[in-house]
């Protein structure tokens, strides 16, 4: 298939599953992570119809960003960031959804001329292989994240175990969901909260039907 007919059929397939679970499809934004591909096909993917890109290494995002700056992209860094590199990418970015932990966080509002849209990554699973805090860790960095002026912190991202049942992955996402609205209850200064960012190509059904408004898909689009 082309790289319109997969476009198409991606969304098609997040609509689909937005009427299942009985939301619009403006509620569910798709990221199309280009991490594998380079500047001329992820252009020919934004003239398929792709508004939001992702990607999770700092010289390739800065370099795909300055090579189609004429096209209107959403620019997402998804990966994990570290500290030093910063003060490289931060400004550059739209939304980032790898802040996972206070040390990052308090480099991000260092370097930041602006308040940054962030997600807080959470480790639900507890996976030790995964970034992110663990629900009790957050819970205790919440407030020096609500001192950080720079930050605003629009929700939560999570990532469920590669291969799990259908179960445990919707547990996971719940679980996430339930967290987001009460942190969003508590109403901190700087964290509105109304933004989820989790569901990959193998599992976004399950993470719209918990309720996740941005989902990030890759290889569907490049098959």
């Amino acid at each position: 298939m082309s790289l319109k007919e997969n476009t198409v059929q991606v969304f098609e397939k997040v609509s689909n599953a937005c009427q299942k679970s009985g939301r619009t499809e403006q509620e569910v934004k798709v990221i199309a992570v280009t991490k594998y591909v380079d500047s001329s096909i992820t252009r020919k993917l934004v003239e398929a119809g792709a508004r939001h890109l992702g990607e999770n290494r700092v010289e390739p995002f800065l370099a795909k960003r300055e090579a189609l700056k004429d096209l209107p992209i959403t620019w997402h860094f998804i990966g994990s960031l570290q500290r030093r590199k910063v003060k490289d990418v931060i400004n550059f970015v739209d939304y980032f959804h790898g802040l996972d932990s206070l040390k990052l966080a308090q480099e991000i509002n260092k370097r930041a001329d602006h308040p940054i849209n962030c997600f807080i990554q959470v480790n639900i699973s507890g996976e030790e292989s995964k970034h992110g805090f663990s629900e009790t860790e957050l819970r205790e960095a919440l407030p020096q994240l609500a001192q950080l002026s720079q930050l605003n912190l629009v929700g939560l991202m999570t990532m469920a175990p590669l291969g799990a049942d259908e179960t445990l992955i919707a547990s996971i996402f719940s679980k996430t969901e339930a967290l987001r609205q009460t942190i969003q209850q508590e109403a901190w200064s700087n964290m509105p909260m109304t933004e989820l960012s989790m569901g990959m190509s193998q599992d976004y059904p399950l993470a719209i039907e918990a309720g996740a408004t941005f989902v990030r898909i890759g290889t569907a689009f490049f098959e």
